[in-house]
C-alpha cells in the first residue's frame, strides 16, 4: 500500500505519523511546497492551482490514496483536486474537528490561521455542528509559519498570544490548521490554568489517516511486525530528505526513525 500525503509544508507529519502508526508497512509519499507558503492569503484559484502542482508531484508516484493534509487547501482546492483525480485516486480532505468537539459540550474554542478564522467555510462548520454551544475563534498570526521554520522563539510568542485570546474557562481547542498539530504539548501547557481541567485539545490527522484506509477498504489495526514502509519527501516536486525543520518534532523523528528513507 502506497500513501501520498500534501500540505503548503511540515502540516503533512502528523497526519503522515498517524498512518505510519496505524500501517507501519505502509508506503509514505510526502509532497509539499514549502517555498509557496502561507497559503491562506492566496486567492482560492492561485491555492487551487499550487494545490494541483504539489498533488501531481505526488500522483507521479502512483499512490493508492491521497491525503490533503492541509485545512486551506481542504477549503479551497478539494473540489479541483477531486475532479482532476477521482475516481481513479481516492482523495481525503481534513476538516476541523469541530463536530466532536462541540459533541462534548461547550464552551469551545478553534484555533486557526487568520484566513480561515471568521470564514464562510468555519462559519458554516459552527452553525452545523456547534451551534448550540459557545464558539471563540481564535486568530493565530504567524503560528504556521514559526512552525515550519522551527522557529521556537516565534512560537512561543504566537502559542502565548493565542492563549491570551482564549476565554479562560475553555477546556476543549480544536486545531484548525495541521501545522498546528505539531505543538500539542505546547499549547496544552499554554493554555493550562490553575484549578481547572487539563486542556482537551481535537485534531484532524488520526481521524484523516482512518478515512484513507476505510476509503481502501482496510480496517486501521497497529501492526507490530510488518517491516516499516519506505518515505518519498518531495519539495516542490523533487527529491529530498526530511527538512531539518521536520525533526525538532516527535512526529518527524518518528518517521525518520522507523522509516527507510526512500
Amino acid at each position: 500500500m502506497k500513501i501520498a500525503l500534501m500540505d503548503s509544508g511540515l502540516g503533512l507529519l502528523a497526519a503522515a505519523a498517524a498512518m505510519r502508526r496505524l500501517r507501519p508497512d505502509a508506503d509514505l509519499v510526502l509532497s509539499s511546497d514549502p517555498g509557496s507558503m502561507p497559503w491562506g492569503p492566496r486567492t482560492p484559484d492561485d491555492i487551487a492551482a499550487i494545490a494541483l502542482t504539489v498533488a501531481r508531484a505526488a500522483v507521479a508516484h502512483r499512490p493508492d490514496a491521497l491525503i490533503v493534509a492541509c485545512n486551506t487547501a481542504s477549503v479551497h482546492a478539494l473540489p479541483a483536486l477531486r475532479a482532476a483525480l477521482e475516481p481513479g485516486l481516492p482523495v481525503i480532505g481534513t476538516v476541523p474537528a469541530i463536530k466532536p468537539a462541540a459533541a462534548g459540550g461547550g464552551p469551545i474554542a478553534i484555533w486557526a490561521t487568520p484566513a480561515t478564522t471568521g470564514s464562510p467555510y468555519q462559519r458554516e462548520l459552527i452553525r452545523t455542528f456547534a451551534a448550540s454551544v459557545d464558539v471563540t475563534e481564535v486568530p493565530c498570526p504567524g503560528l504556521a509559519d514559526a512552525v515550519e521554520h522551527a522557529d521556537e522563539a516565534g512560537i512561543d510568542a504566537a502559542v502565548a498570544a493565542a492563549a491570551l485570546r482564549t476565554p479562560r474557562e475553555v477546556r476543549t481547542v480544536v486545531l484548525g490548521c495541521t501545522h498546528y498539530e505539531l505543538l500539542g504539548e505546547r499549547i496544552r501547557a499554554a493554555l493550562s490554568r490553575p484549578g481547572l481541567p487539563e486542556v482537551t485539545l481535537h485534531t484532524s490527522a488520526e481521524a484523516v489517516a482512518a478515512q484513507a484506509l476505510r476509503r481502501l477498504g482496510d480496517i486501521p489495526a497497529r501492526a507490530t511486525a510488518a517491516e516499516p514502509g519506505d518515505l518519498t519527501v518531495l519539495l516542490n516536486g523533487h527529491r529530498s530528505a526530511l527538512p531539518d525543520a521536520a525533526l525538532t518534532y516527535a512526529e518527524g523523528r518518528l518517521l525518520a526513525a522507523v522509516t527507510h528513507a526512500h
